[in-house]
């Protein structure tokens, strides 16, 4: 499995604190409120607030509250400006590192980034070192006892999807981005459940990592995460069934 899945698995494993839930409700209001800014406020015309509003109602996030950040972002309502920018690096075993962030303050992020790095056994790389690994997909994760494979081939590659890959335990099922929502939408209609439906930066090679820098390498990624000015991580790492057995004991 590639890093990207690897570790959405393991933050739906590890599920989320109510510390993180807030967490979680501060990054999907940023993103609407610079999805109604640059795309405008209705979401029938701008795909960019509709998956993020998708997103917030799918982590039970309040109407009203979406409603504030659409109106922010429109300037309806006073607020915060942020910018976005994108960091690239290397994490341990030489596995890359792509990261969104949204911030009002550019000089703070990039500082506390790189420091994330430095204690992570990583280091901050020039932008464009790593960001050619990656491309822009729609990705769902289907878990293996709820759809018979071929039924899933069946409706996912009728829908537009590009590729359907089988792990141990899942289906990952990658479209291109234009095609996401229609695969997504046939999905629901067959009745079909997901774990994980995303526009993502998908890796194009993996970097298989032992258990030692495994274990940075996971620990790396959450406080990247846990810093607040982050929306997005993505990696390119992988790591063996028998090593993630060894370092959840």
């Amino acid at each position: 499995m590639s890093g990207h899945s690897k570790w959405s698995s393991i933050k739906r494993k590890k599920g989320a604190t109510d510390a993180k839930r807030g967490q979680v409700f501060t990054k999907l209001i940023k993103e609407i409120t610079v999805a109604a800014r640059i795309g405008g406020g209705d979401p029938e015309g701008n795909p960019r607030l509709r998956t993020a509003i998708a997103a917030a109602k799918a982590d039970n996030m309040p109407k009203d509250n979406i409603e504030r950040a659409i109106k922010k972002g429109t300037g309806e309502l006073g607020g915060v400006t942020y910018e976005e920018f994108v960091y690239e690096g290397y994490g341990p075993g030489g596995a890359a590192v792509l990261i969104e962030v949204m911030t009002d303050n550019k000089n703070r992020t990039t500082a506390e980034i790189r420091h994330i790095f430095s204690k992570g056994s990583g280091n901050l790389g020039e932008a464009g070192c790593v960001a050619w690994m990656f491309q822009k997909k729609g990705y769902l994760i289907v878990e293996k006892g709820a759809v018979d494979e071929e039924k899933l081939m069946e409706i996912a590659l009728d829908a537009g999807a590009e590729d359907i890959q089988e792990g141990e335990k899942e289906f990952e099922v990658v479209t291109d981005p234009v095609a996401f929502e229609g695969v997504k939408e046939a999905l629901d209609k067959a009745g079909i459940p997901y774990q994980l439906a995303e526009v993502t930066m998908y890796p194009q090679s993996t970097v298989e990592l032992d258990e030692k820098n495994a274990d940075q390498m996971l620990r790396l990624m959450e406080q990247l995460e846990d810093q607040d000015d982050v929306q997005k991580v993505y990696a390119n790492f992988d790591i063996p069934e028998g090593v993630m057995e060894q370092l959840s004991q």
